[in-house]
């Protein structure tokens, strides 16, 4: 009798196996129907998300940037170090400094110089912003100084929202909001503080 009882209990653990393992077999196979091959347009989204989150970068140091517009010299930028980011969408340079900037004129001559901290080049948008003790020099003698300045290569104005100084053979102006040209000779502030006339 103890050897029947026994072969009993023996059936009912095998049981209780074969019961445990079932739940896992059905956990395996529905794995496998979930992971089969995707479809063309999910693979697409998910070729999609991994392009969109891989960014390139690569270093630089005693940087030497020309920027080319219709085939002639549009600017030439300087700096100690630079770190270029490219992803699908977006291309960046920020530049450490001190950063020089030149602007060349129509005829490829320079017209207007400046000297920033650091500087960040966005190619998509064609924009190059002058960042920290920013300092503008043109051929005529004009001088602007902020701490941020942005030139924008299709119109080739430079702005800042910012307060600006614009110092001239004649006078000198300062306030908020700055759109102008590169040569300093026109340009507009949205918010004058103060002019003062230089002797």
């Amino acid at each position: 009798m103890h050897s029947l009882f026994r072969a009993s209990e023996m059936r009912e653990i095998a049981t209780l196996g074969r019961i445990k393992l079932s739940p896992l077999l059905l956990i395996v196979f529905l794995s496998s129907i979930a992971c089969s091959d995707l479809s063309e347009y999910d693979s697409s989204q998910v070729s999609s998300t991994l392009n969109d989150s891989l960014i390139v970068t690569t270093e630089s140091w005693d940087v030497e940037m020309r920027l080319m517009q219709d085939g002639r010299n549009r600017m030439f930028i300087e700096g100690s170090y630079a770190i270029n980011y490219q992803a699908s969408d977006r291309k960046r340079t920020d530049i450490s400094g001190p950063v020089y900037v030149q602007i060349y004129d129509t005829l490829g001559a320079v017209e207007t110089r400046a000297w920033s901290n650091r500087a960040v080049y966005l190619e998509q948008e064609a924009v190059f912003e002058l960042f920290d003790s920013v300092r503008v020099q043109t051929t005529a003698g004009n001088r602007l100084y902020s701490e941020y300045l942005k030139w924008t290569q299709d119109t080739d104005r430079i702005t800042s929202p910012y307060f600006v100084i614009i110092i001239t053979e004649t006078d000198s102006i300062a306030g908020s909001g700055f759109d102008g040209t590169t040569d300093l000779e026109d340009y507009v502030i949205e918010r004058p503080s103060g002019r003062m006339m230089v002797d």
